[in-house]
């Protein structure tokens, strides 16, 4: 059996059918560096490594607590699942139809035809091979996320129901929102972010979650004018 993932020979076989489409000399370059490329291939970055996820996707203003990263963790980890199911289906289809491509193959007698299967079985090949490497690294991606859920889940929140957690973390949210604002944010900005702060500093007031008139206060962006003003919009 092949080893999974490696195309140095799939480059190989392809290299004389580039004379169709690169200079005599690109094509020995390319020759000579067909080892490096299969490395290239090999290595390169297809999804998110661990600190583009601990620092692009759970970054603290967005997922500003343990809950708030953890249940991202468990949306980030399905899309993956999902994603690696459709492309277990794919591969499949791919496999029947290299399998078909064989068979027509062996059975072919028009020259033309024959050229045609053979190139479209070498394509087949070739994407068997880019489905085994996008496999590979969406298991490492769950394996990540696995990883990452275990780290935040220190039993201080639920994990069962995503719900529990979304107005603290939420409130946090906005709280965070709220201080990015300026004079030069939009109205409509202003009004969503603030609209939404006001409306879960009630909801947590209604529910005796925040009877501190001052942590409101505090929460909310005091005497600073956000948006536009009317003068500056004649300018």
């Amino acid at each position: 059996m092949s080893e999974k993932r490696n195309i140095k020979s799939l480059i190989e076989k392809e290299s004389p059918n580039l004379n169709n489409i690169l200079d005599v000399e690109d094509v020995n370059s390319f020759n000579t560096i067909v080892e490096e490329l299969r490395d290239t291939w090999t290595k390169k970055q297809v999804f998110r490594t661990e600190t583009e996820a601990r620092i692009s996707v759970l970054q603290d203003a967005k997922y500003p607590n343990r809950a708030a990263k953890y249940w991202q963790c468990v949306r980030e980890q399905n899309v993956f699942l999902e994603n690696l199911m459709s492309l277990s289906f794919e591969a499949r289809r791919n496999d029947a139809k290299i399998k078909w491509l064989e068979k027509k193959i062996d059975t072919e007698t028009d020259d033309y035809k024959l050229e045609c299967y053979q190139i479209d079985l070498d394509e087949k090949t070739y994407s068997k091979a880019n489905m085994e490497l996008v496999a590979r690294d969406r298991m490492r991606e769950i394996k990540m996320w696995s990883m990452l859920k275990k780290e935040f889940d220190d039993g201080s929140f639920d994990t069962k129901n995503v719900n529990t957690h979304q107005l603290e973390s939420y409130h946090q949210i906005m709280k965070n929102k709220a201080q990015t604002l300026t004079s030069g944010s939009s109205q409509p900005e202003v009004f969503n972010v603030l609209g939404q702060l006001q409306t879960i500093e009630r909801t947590k007031k209604e529910r005796g979650l925040l009877n501190d008139d001052s942590r409101q206060r505090e929460a909310l962006p005091g005497q600073q004018v956000f948006g536009m003003h009317p003068e500056q919009s004649k300018k």
